[in-house]
């Protein structure tokens, strides 16, 4: 925090006040300060401008600065916000600053968000926001009406499309479109112009189930009740988008080692290298493990050096084959395709398809081997290495997901360091076993 307020010539060189500027040169300006030039400028931008910028940054760096405003701006600001955004930016926080915001926000914003925090943020409940418009089902047209003109500036910012019927225990019991509201006469009851029975997704439901009913239903949103059968809020489209989008991101920055949540390079370097250094130092070890089976083999390398040109071809090529059976396997889990107990189920499937390619692969690379010694038994070794370390790759890669997912491992994190050691190491194991056991012919290529 500083002691003075910017200056408007402070404003204006990020970019924030400048409104003919397109909204991606703002967050780029804006993430180019240091963290207390970015604090300086949101405390200095109206709360509704700061809210319409912190919505286009990453959530960490969101949560971060959000930490360091006063706390009674960190509330303006939330206040402005859809109430599952405060949930999942107060959920981040740490506890003692999240209790010390909520309790100068709004009383009805604060509680919204606390109701919403009680979530995992992967399903509906979490992803619902709850500024919604509900009526009891014996209220006339006329009283609908007038409520929406009255609460209009409020309502502006609910994002509605429909308004929902509630009985009196809350229950939702039907849909009303505004357009059926304003072409009926004023003294008709809302409950019967509504659509019954619409279509609602449990609190609980997951986000795979959520991805499922809008590829099923061409919805904008969707009414969200609990056990109960009460109302409790209303899922949009947008929001399973986001949610799926982030949950890829977050997976492929594991699967590529950064460990610890997103990484820009706005951040602080420190940060941002010990997010990087606890992979690469795990395989540090991995890969120790892989490269003694060379050592163990030194002798039939060097009489025979024309194996270390393949010792890296059948590696990458059985890391590829792997990875896209871990691949497989993670989109089937997302998508709820599979069970972490399908395991066998999914061995055979991807054996019988590491056996062709695996054959395919092997012959391929056997042949080429012969062609460039001139010893059919170099091609024996190397493209029997291959087909035999593309079954176990693909086999292993296709249940490591599932297998990491059953013992409570984040798959998306271990597969990838876990299938490339053990491919690595049983690749080079096979070529030169199969070298030493074919010496006294190999020793011909000289």
């Amino acid at each position: 925090m500083t002691d003075h307020p910017p200056n408007q010539k402070e404003v204006e060189s990020t970019g924030v006040a400048d409104q003919s500027r397109s909204a991606g040169d703002i967050v780029r300006a804006f993430l180019r300060l240091d963290i207390y030039d970015q604090v300086r400028q949101l405390q200095a931008l109206p709360a509704p401008d700061a809210a319409d910028l912190i919505k286009q940054l990453p959530r960490e760096q969101t949560v971060e600065l959000l930490q360091r405003l006063s706390r009674a701006a960190a509330a303006a600001i939330l206040n402005e916000r859809p109430s599952n955004e405060q949930a999942d930016l107060l959920g981040d926080m740490d506890r003692e600053a999240a209790r010390a915001i909520l309790a100068v926000m709004d009383p009805r914003e604060a509680e919204n968000a606390l109701a919403l925090g009680r979530y995992p943020d992967d399903v509906a409940g979490g992803l619902m926001a709850r500024e919604f418009v509900a009526y009891p089902q014996s209220y006339s047209v006329g009283q609908v009406v007038e409520d929406l003109r009255f609460h209009a500036t409020e309502y502006r910012d609910f994002q509605v499309q429909y308004a929902y019927v509630i009985a009196p225990e809350k229950k939702l019991v039907g849909v009303l479109r505004l357009r059926d509201l304003l072409l009926a006469d004023r003294e008709v009851r809302i409950g019967d112009i509504m659509i019954r029975d619409p279509l609602a997704v449990s609190d609980s439901a997951t986000l795979e189930e959520l991805r499922a009913f809008f590829e099923w239903h061409r919805f904008l949103a969707v009414p969200v009740i609990n056990a109960a059968g009460e109302l409790v809020g209303v899922v949009q489209r947008t929001a399973v988008e986001e949610a799926l989008s982030g949950r890829g991101e977050s997976d492929y920055r594991k699967a590529q080692g950064i460990i610890g949540g997103e990484e820009l390079r706005t951040m602080p370097v420190w940060t941002r290298t010990a997010r990087r250094l606890t992979w690469l130092v795990a395989n540090i070890a991995l890969n120790l493990l892989a490269a003694s089976v060379i050592s163990w083999h030194e002798e039939t390398l060097v009489a025979v050096i024309a194996l270390a040109m393949f010792l890296p071809i059948i590696s990458d090529m059985t890391g590829c084959a792997g990875n896209q059976a871990v691949a497989v396997s993670m989109r089937e889990l997302a998508l709820g395709l599979v069970r972490p107990q399908e395991v066998l189920r999914v061995c055979l499937q991807e054996a019988g398809l590491g056996i062709i390619n695996g054959a395919l692969l092997g012959v391929l690379l056997g042949l080429a081997a012969w062609a460039w010694k001139g010893n059919p038994y170099l091609g024996v070794v190397v493209g029997a290495a291959l087909a035999i370390n593309t079954l176990l790759a693909v086999t292993l890669g296709g249940s490591l997901p599932l297998l990491l997912k059953r013992w409570r491992f984040d798959p998306a994190l271990a597969s990838g360091p876990i299938l490339t050691t053990i491919t690595d190491l049983f690749g080079f194991l096979l070529v030169l076993q199969f070298a030493q056991g074919l010496l006294p012919w190999l020793t011909r290529i000289h």
